[in-house]
């Protein structure tokens, strides 16, 4: 069990070399790298790990084929190869999904262009021989997606990108970089920042969420990477100037795979110029994105009628024969994406490069960047800390090593080894009586840890505790492993960040929300009001999720 009276007791007790606010996938990044080098690192996220736009992004690890367009080659060049890197890491998070990108007559891009496009993208990304793009005919693309707009269509490229639970490989990472020594905490604010005489910055007053109580934690460096408040924060430090960063909204739909029954992954031109991709994902297929400025809470974006409508046209667009409607709409989520403000510019010619700005304080921040490139990005941030440190004389650290390191539930044998790991696990699921389904899903979920969160099925203390709350055992595994490995506070934190569930088996969430608030109030030792606030909070969310949000 994490104690997080001993984490904060920890955070206040020694001077860390690096403080990261931000437990998103860039400052996840972060402390793995620093702590993995050696350095004393401590992190802290106001909300849940991932809560922001970690947990709400299109889900690939991708090369970004559409910033050839805008002839960001650079970037694709090293989030391209960055995509093998994080599937080896975790495969168990990742995972290869063929793309299909049709070509239409008067559309964007013919298949000269694509086909040249794509070899580009090959080259760039060192894309290994079996994932190497091909082109297909217009039968041949039919062939692969029924589905497809027949009208017009000259056929396709086919290309390899790769799925992601952004979530997950947030929380893996994060627990790594606990392995490695790093102080990790959720739900702990950075109230204020605190400076030494001169004026340098040296740590933050942290606010436990939970109980009020505040703490002061003391570091050499510290780093924001805190997403839509990075400007915030800035202000804070009274250094905001120069570049800023611009807030754009990006809203995905979710739909059963029964009533839209997509085979194939396929990336495609919308009606007004703008690219979407249409995905498979356990029994559901997802639908994104859209990309309009936002100006309202950065902690609570949501679908509104305008994003759900321009969606379903999108939809209906490329797959005519479905007849979608605002109805046939399971579950939604929509994410910030904190992009360099760039003058004149719409939302979808805004570079995704990162940036980094220094304070004369010292605050180090990051803003931009994809999540393709947290590990890139995050040795990046990690070396301009190490030669602060040195100038500092307190100490020299060597060079990252998280390229070929494994992330948490990562340890699996790689690529190569992690169907057979993937099965063995299963088996031993099924053996402890759970369906196969569910057997399937842990050990694909989780990983190397897969084994750790079997030990709760396999107790009787276990099953006699999921009959009580009337949960199915693995519901009952998943959860008390979040809540005891992963520091999972509230029924949110599990059916939106552990499991996914709230988008992709909205109905599963419905049907056990109860047992599982039950569960986590015992265990949490809930008072009356915070049970009540759970509750309420995992209202708002479904609401969100099926209903859109008012404007303005």
């Amino acid at each position: 069990m994490i104690e997080r009276k001993a984490l904060f007791e920890a955070l206040e007790s020694r001077t860390f070399d690096v403080l990261v606010i931000g437990g998103g996938i860039t400052g996840a990044g972060i402390a793995l790298d620093a702590a993995t080098r050696g350095m004393k690192t401590a992190l802290v996220e106001m909300q849940d790990f991932a809560a922001g736009t970690s947990s709400r992004s299109t889900k690939l690890v991708h090369g970004g084929l559409r910033y050839l367009k805008q002839l960001e080659v650079r970037m694709v060049a090293e989030v391209g190869r960055e995509r093998a890197v994080v599937y080896e890491n975790g495969p168990h998070v990742t995972t290869p999904e063929w793309m299909l990108l049709p070509m239409y007559r008067g559309g964007a891009l013919g298949p000269f262009a694509t086909s040249l496009g794509l070899r580009l993208y090959d080259y760039l990304a060192d894309v290994k021989r079996t994932e190497r793009r091909s082109m297909l005919r217009a039968a041949e693309a039919l062939a692969r997606e029924p589905l497809l707009r027949s009208d017009d269509l000259l056929g396709g490229g086919y290309y390899v990108e790769y799925r992601t639970d952004d979530a997950r490989l947030t929380v893996e990472v994060l627990k790594k970089a606990a392995d490695a020594g790093a102080v990790c905490l959720n739900y702990a604010k950075a109230e204020g920042l605190l400076y030494a005489d001169d004026g340098t910055l040296r740590g933050a007053r942290i606010v436990d969420v939970r109980t009020g109580a505040s703490f002061e934690a003391r570091a050499r460096v510290v780093v924001n990477a805190t997403g839509p408040w990075v400007d915030a924060l800035r202000e804070r430090d009274g250094s905001k100037r120069g570049k800023t960063v611009r807030l754009t909204k990006g809203v995905h739909l979710v739909f059963d795979g029964a009533r839209f029954p997509l085979r194939q992954a396929v990336y495609f031109d919308t009606p007004d110029g703008r690219m979407a991709f249409a995905i498979p994902r356990d029994g559901k297929t997802y639908l994104g994105t859209t990309d309009t400025d936002y100006a309202g809470d950065p902690a609570h974006p949501a679908m509104s009628e305008a994003d759900r409508t321009y969606l379903l046209a999108a939809a209906n667009f490329m797959f005519p024969s479905l007849g979608l409607s605002a109805d046939d709409v399971e579950s939604s989520w929509a994410g910030l994406r904190p992009l360099v403000y760039q003058e004149g510019k719409s939302p979808s010619e805004v570079s995704r490069r990162d940036e980094i700005f220094e304070s004369p304080s010292g605050l180090i921040t990051i803003a931009g960047g994809k999540l393709t490139g947290y590990r890139k990005m995050a040795e990046g941030i990690v070396d301009r800390v190490a030669a602060r440190l040195a100038r500092l004389g307190a100490g020299a650290f060597g060079p990252c090593v998280t390229r070929t390191l494994p992330i948490s539930g990562g340890d699996v044998g790689g690529s190569a080894g992690w169907p057979a790991y993937a099965a063995a696990r299963a088996a031993e699921g099924e053996a402890l009586g759970l369906p196969r389904e569910a057997a399937l899903r842990i050990a694909r979920r989780y990983g190397s840890n897969a084994p750790d969160v079997l030990r709760y099925a396999a107790s009787d203390v276990g099953r006699a505790s999921a009959e009580r709350d009337g949960l199915p055992l693995d519901v009952y595994a998943t959860a008390m492993y979040a809540m005891e490995r992963e520091q999972a506070l509230r029924p949110a934190d599990y059916w939106v960040r552990r499991t996914g569930d709230l988008y992709f088996d909205i109905a599963r969430v419905r049907a056990y929300r109860e047992g599982v608030l039950r569960l986590m109030a015992r265990q949490l030792d809930y008072s009356p009001e915070e049970r009540r606030s759970a509750d309420e909070e995992l209202d708002r969310l479904l609401r969100e999720a099926t209903t859109p949000v008012a404007e303005g």
